[in-house]
């Protein structure tokens, strides 16, 4: 845990801590605080579920309690131990680590207890009618529901086909188990909801064939928590109109002062891209992105592959707090804290991605002269290192100009330019093939306007990056961009997989970086200079070194920030 220097001020709290700080100053639960993370391991966690398990382990790191991870299982039609494991990684990535590991199937045979309880004190039934009856029955939020004609069944009966349910004789969805509340009641929730399906098509991943009957959410979830100690269930907004839901539950099992209290806040929505697992299991299983760590994808995984770093995360959803209101996140805030933060971090090397070859004319033939140049101008620490200068050299062809505008202050004939931590030079021409593209240019260097000579000084107006052709290695680079070409896909009548922006990932084969890059190692950070931040793709080898662009240097959120 972070401590505050005494010139540091004070960061206002948000709403979520100042009801924590109430209930430790009231004594409530012994002024214990206990939180957990319940995803449900359906698929691979995204950015929203960062700004979660940012919160569940941040309040109880803040307060002296502790936070567990608990695994909500009880679909195993969609749940696979791959998500399981993939969730553990993610959490741990971000810097957080559990106290204990739960599963809702832990749960199970207690649930199936108080479940049985509930039956036999005449508050639970079997339903025998079709979801959609069911559905049809419960009304609308200004007319009563219509009651079930299975609602009074005699308790034996309903005990009776409870246990059938579990043993295999009573097919997928002929039957539920429904508490008993009140069909009129203006909470929709309270219209008798379902507590436990049958499903007898999947095996459960940890449980097996064991079960047939599984609880619903909205009964487990409460429950569990309070098998558990939870004093604070934190959860995102579409849960409040679930809370009543949850106490109820609760109540009715019970057996001292202690209950977990449910606060809701904001979910994280972000432009240019889609939170739905529903939607992002589309893209992956149609092949549309290259798996769940795609770094376009909005999963923890694919923004660790793309080069987001665990802190530039922390602290976008630091700037983008914890609310009650539902708001669209601009992902150019988000690229804002990764270039934030890879500034202060990622060591600046040398690429050029899309390379024409440079040659000093007036520069010895074998001669390689070792240039010292700065790692991190942002870090004193960071150091220098010494880079290759050759006769022949690569530069960007977007850098030359033969007939260069009045502004341009890059390679034009008879025009002078720096390369970067090396010599100015000056072009003097260029040569074309046939069809009048730009084959190699030439230009002459001043030996006096070396780092430490006495030339060193003098002003020109461009600065270029450069790599040494002899000693350069070839690199593929991916160029990726958002995901989606509409600010708002959930909200588009279009169906998503036609928005998808064609330009999210161009592949470039033919670049080239300095030397000191063949050791790199995956996921490591750079920034290729007056071009962007990179990383290192986990499929790269020392034989195909791979870079994945995490942002470009343009930052276009902070430009309008300062208007």
């Amino acid at each position: 845990m972070e401590t505050m220097n005494e010139e540091a001020p004070k960061k206002s709290l948000n709403f979520i801590e100042t009801f924590v700080e109430q209930d430790l100053a009231d004594g409530k639960n012994g002024s214990r605080i206990q939180t957990r993370f319940p995803p449900e391991p359906n698929g691979y966690l995204h950015i929203g579920h960062a700004k979660a398990i940012c919160l569940d382990f941040g309040i109880a790191r803040n307060y002296g309690g502790i936070c567990n991870l608990r695994f909500d299982d009880t679909n195993p039609v969609k749940e696979d131990v791959e998500y399981v494991d993939s969730i553990q990684e993610d959490i741990q990535w971000l810097g957080y680590q559990w106290a204990n590991i739960y599963y809702a199937s832990d749960y199970f045979q207690q649930l199936w207890d108080l479940a049985v309880e509930l039956i036999k004190q005449g508050k639970a039934y079997i339903d025998e009618q079709s979801a959609e009856t069911i559905a049809k029955q419960k009304g609308s939020p200004t007319v009563p529901g219509t009651e079930s004609p299975y609602r009074n069944r005699p308790v034996e009966e309903n005990l009776a086909l409870f246990y059938k349910m579990n043993t295999g004789e009573i097919p997928e969805g002929a039957m539920v188990l429904r508490a008993k509340i009140d069909m009129a009641s203006p909470n929709m929730h309270f219209r008798d909801p379902l507590m436990y399906r049958i499903i007898t098509s999947h095996p459960h991943h940890r449980t097996g064939w064991q079960w047939k009957a599984y609880p619903m959410y909205d009964y487990a979830h409460g429950q569990s928590d309070y098998f558990e100690g939870v004093t604070h269930s934190l959860c995102t907004l579409e849960f409040e109109v679930h809370r009543p839901l949850y106490d109820w539950f609760i109540d009715q099992f019970k057996t001292s002062d202690y209950r977990p209290r449910q606060i809701e806040f904001n979910r994280l929505n972000l432009t240019y891209t889609v939170m739905s697992k529903r939607k992002m299991l589309q893209l992956v299983q149609e092949g549309l992105v290259s798996g769940w760590d795609d770094p376009r994808m909005p999963t923890i995984c694919g923004l660790r592959r793309r080069g987001y770093s665990p802190q530039a995360i922390h602290n976008f959803i630091d700037k983008i707090g914890y609310t009650k209101f539902e708001a669209q996140n601009d992902i150019g805030l988000l690229e804002h804290a990764v270039r934030e933060n890879l500034n202060k971090t990622a060591t600046r090397v040398n690429a050029v991605i899309n390379p024409v070859k440079l040659i000093v004319t007036n520069y010895s033939e074998g001669l390689v002269e070792m240039m010292e140049t700065g790692n991190n101008p942002e870090d004193e620490s960071a150091g220098t290192r010494q880079i290759p200068f050759s006769r022949e050299l690569y530069i960007e062809r977007e850098d030359f100009m033969e007939d260069a505008p009045k502004k341009f202050f890059r390679m034009t004939p008879g025009q002078e330019v720096r390369l970067k931590s090396a010599y100015i030079v000056k072009c003097t021409g260029c040569k074309k093939d046939k069809d009048g593209n730009i084959e190699e240019i030439y230009c002459e260097y001043d030996e006096m306007t070396k780092s430490g000579m006495p030339e060193s000084s003098r002003k020109v107006k461009g600065t270029l990056h450069w790599v040494s052709a002899a000693q350069a290695i070839k690199a593929e680079v991916r160029l990726y961009d958002r995901l989606f070409s509409v600010e708002n896909p959930s909200a588009d009548p279009r169906d998503f997989r036609d928005l998808l922006n064609p330009d999210s990932l161009k592949v470039l084969t033919n670049c080239y970086v300095e030397p000191s890059l063949q050791n790199a190692r995956a996921l490591d950070h750079f920034q290729f200079q007056r071009i962007g931040y990179f990383n290192v793709d986990p499929d790269s080898t020392p034989d195909h070194l791979i870079f994945n662009r995490t942002v470009s240097l343009k930052d276009s959120w902070a430009k309008e920030q300062n208007k």
